[in-house]
């Protein structure tokens, strides 16, 4: 059982940049991900909700951050997504400093919740992400999201070849099989998001190496 009622879950507001968000105070959890990755599906399974956030068949919807809360000073964020190729260069500009700026410099993100289509996990810019995390001691759970679509076996073969991929970051990041149609992996995410809630580390809030996406 879950220390948090996700199911509570509202939408709180959105925001183009950093500098557009609500006080830096609190404890929130991003969701970040290509923009095929199910970011949107898992935030709507995670909180039992079908519509609390926008999906879209469509990559690239998510243009903005987009802010949920569960309760006073708890709140989920939905990050664009990245790696669509279709938008133009300087719209990924405009993504790439909206990223890294709040990954960089929201002190209240405690956690990292790198979503990867378990069919193509690892892209290039995944693993960016997964190296910038480890670096900066960001903890992580990566969700091998559409598990669903792949046999029990072909999911688990797939399972341990990411885990064998970032063993060297395994202090700080997590790797596990998820499914928003099955539900798959739905209470491992919200016992680590409850860790999270419960135990913010604020001596993490210091990432000072950069990243970019671009």
């Amino acid at each position: 059982m879950s220390d948090y009622n996700y199911n509570l879950t509202s939408f709180l507001t959105s925001a183009p940049t950093i500098h557009h968000l609500p006080d830096d105070v609190g404890t929130e959890i991003a969701f970040i991900g290509y923009s095929n990755s199910g970011k949107s599906s898992a935030l709507n399974a995670l909180t039992n909700q079908k519509k609390l956030a926008r999906t879209s068949k469509i990559p690239g919807c998510t243009q903005l951050i987009n802010l949920f809360q569960i309760t006073e000073g708890y709140r989920l964020v939905d990050l664009p997504g990245y790696g669509y190729a279709k938008i133009p260069k300087k719209m990924k500009i405009k993504w790439n400093n909206t990223l890294t700026q709040y990954l960089r410099f929201r002190n209240c993100l405690q956690g990292l919740l790198i979503l990867m289509d378990i069919r193509y996990p690892l892209k290039d810019l995944d693993k960016k992400i997964i190296s910038w995390a480890q670096k900066n001691k960001l903890q992580t759970l990566i969700l091998l999201t559409k598990s669903d679509k792949l046999s029990t076996t072909a999911c688990h073969a797939k399972l341990i070849t990411v885990r064998q991929e970032i063993k060297n970051s395994r202090d700080v990041i997590q790797v596990e099989l998820f499914s928003s149609k099955k539900n798959i992996g739905i209470h491992i995410l919200r016992n680590k998001m409850d860790s999270w809630y419960l135990n913010p580390d604020h001596i993490q809030n210091n990432r000072s190496i950069p990243l970019t996406l671009i």
